[in-house]
C-alpha cells in the first residue's frame, strides 16, 4: 500500500513512477517543490523517504529546493542519497518540527556512515532538538559508545 498524497507528482515520486514524475515537471514546473497538503512532502521528500535513486536525480537535475521541510522530516538512511542531498545544498543542520536534525535521526538509528558523512559535512553535535537533546546525549541513552567517541572527536 503505502502513503496517499494530494499531491500527483508526490504519489509518483513515492510509488518511483519516473515517467509521471517527468510529465508533471514538463507540464507545469511548479510542481517541482509543491508541498502534499497533509504532511507537507514535497516530491523530492518522497522520493527520498522510499530511497528513489533515480527520480532523486531527476528532481536534483531540475534544480528541486533541497531545504523545503515538511512536517515530519525522516526518511530512509541511505548514505548515497545523504551525499547527493547535501552536494545539492541542503542545509546539514537544518531541523525539523521537533528540532531533530539529521544527525540526531542518524544516532537514534545507530547509522555510523551516515553519522561519517554528516560529521565530514561539518553537522554540529551540539545543536538540541524541542527535548533539550544533543545527538550526543541520544547517542549516549542508547549506549552507542562508538558514536559517542565519533561524536566527541568533533565537538
Amino acid at each position: 500500500m503505502g502513503i496517499l498524497y494530494s499531491e500527483p507528482i508526490c504519489q509518483a515520486s513515492y510509488f518511483n513512477d519516473l515517467n509521471e514524475v517527468e510529465m508533471l515537471v514538463e507540464r507545469d514546473k511548479n510542481n517541482l517543490n509543491i508541498q502534499d497538503s497533509f504532511g507537507g512532502d514535497t516530491p523530492l521528500i518522497c522520493a527520498c523517504r522510499q530511497g528513489h535513486i533515480r527520480i532523486i536525480r531527476y528532481l536534483l537535475d531540475r534544480k528541486a529546493d533541497v531545504n523545503i521541510r515538511n512536517k515530519i522530516s525522516k526518511s530512509k538512511q541511505n548514505e548515497k542519497i545523504i551525499r547527493m542531498l547535501l552536494q545539492a545544498g541542503t542545509d546539514v543542520n537544518a531541523t525539523d518540527y521537533y528540532g531533530n536534525t539529521a544527525l540526531h535521526y542518524a544516532c537514534k538509528m545507530k547509522n555510523q556512515g551516515i553519522i561519517s558523512i554528516l560529521l565530514e559535512a561539518h553537522a554540529d553535535p551540539s545543536l538540541k532538538n524541542l527535548d533539550g537533546e544533543t545527538a550526543e546525549d541520544i547517542a549516549r541513552q542508547l549506549k552507542f559508545s562508538k558514536i559517542l567517541q565519533s561524536l566527541r572527536k568533533t565537538s
